[in-house]
């Protein structure tokens, strides 16, 4: 799904995730040697490059949100080293390589896991761009109830209490706006607020994000069904073998594909107001629907 005008975006979070995370030789070395290990080996960045689009959206000037950025991939590479866990998903592999559990042992990766939130956090609030204060803390708010157990950790909850269950299709939606769709939601308001958009602008970008959110997690579901796991950079089937709740088990294949498009023309038509400034967001939405990993 990246398309090469996002390149540039990449690029800057890839050289802050860097720059914010301590060495590798820091004692101890071995935690931060796993952190970044999960945080610095790949991955699409979709919420930091969110958040600058989102930034840049609201008439900001991009770079300005790049710490809000960094933090918000630290806070999801956390969730993902805990999501791999025995205890949760025990997944093997993650970005194409071995997860962070198999190669650190169970509790170096949790706690690598707690101190990537940790490290997100001090970021947000240690880094703060000139004169952005305010914004910055209404960014961190944020962040921080997305990831919470209203939001985030809530909906892992609420997914792993419905394995092997019957869920109707409002109460699935509900689990994958707190597992996946808050912290994309985040990203949006995030990069919103730091570029000082208005009201409307923070509801256009609400929106857009709240209904790519439950794209994103549609697709991802489709994925684990129809993906080359070569290309995933994850085993498929995996959502199956555990009796996860997902679309495609609640509704079809068929049926799952048509509610992720609908979702992405409701994303795009959110950001109407905001004209040729949304144009990169729209582009990367639609993406979604074609992604293959």
């Amino acid at each position: 799904m990246f398309l090469p005008e996002l390149q540039l975006y990449k690029e800057r979070i890839e050289e802050g995730l860097d720059s914010y995370l301590p060495g590798s030789s820091c004692v101890p070395q071995k935690l931060h040697e796993a952190m970044r290990y999960s945080v610095c080996g790949g991955g699409k960045r979709l919420r930091g490059i969110l958040t600058l689009l989102a930034c840049e959206a609201a008439g900001g000037w991009w770079p300005n949100a790049l710490p809000a950025a960094c933090a918000i991939e630290m806070i999801h590479a956390y969730s993902l080293i805990h999501d791999d866990l025995p205890c949760m998903d025990d997944d093997d592999l993650r970005r194409g390589k071995p997860t962070n559990h198999r190669v650190y042992g169970e509790a170096i990766a949790l706690l690598a896991g707690d101190a990537l939130f940790t490290q997100g956090i001090k970021t947000m609030v240690s880094c703060i761009p000139l004169g952005l204060e305010r914004e910055y803390h209404q960014a961190l708010a944020e962040l921080v109830a997305a990831s919470s157990s209203q939001g985030m950790i809530g909906g892992q909850v609420l997914d792993l209490a419905a394995e092997g269950k019957s869920l109707d299709l409002k109460e699935l939606m509900e689990i994958h706006r707190r597992k996946t769709g808050a912290l994309i939601r985040a990203a949006l308001r995030m990069g919103g607020l730091i570029g000082r958009g208005d009201p409307e602008v923070m509801e256009a970008l609400t929106t857009f994000g709240e209904a790519l959110g439950l794209a994103f997690q549609i697709t991802d579901d489709l994925l684990d069904l129809e993906a080359d796991p070569e290309v995933l950079g994850k085993n498929t089937g995996s959502d199956l073998k555990k009796q996860k709740a997902t679309y495609p088990r609640l509704v079809g294949v068929g049926e799952a594909h048509r509610l992720a498009e609908e979702e992405i023309n409701r994303a795009c038509r959110a950001l109407a107001p905001l004209a040729e400034k949304g144009k990169l967001l729209v582009a990367l939405a639609e993406a979604v629907l074609t992604r293959n990993h």
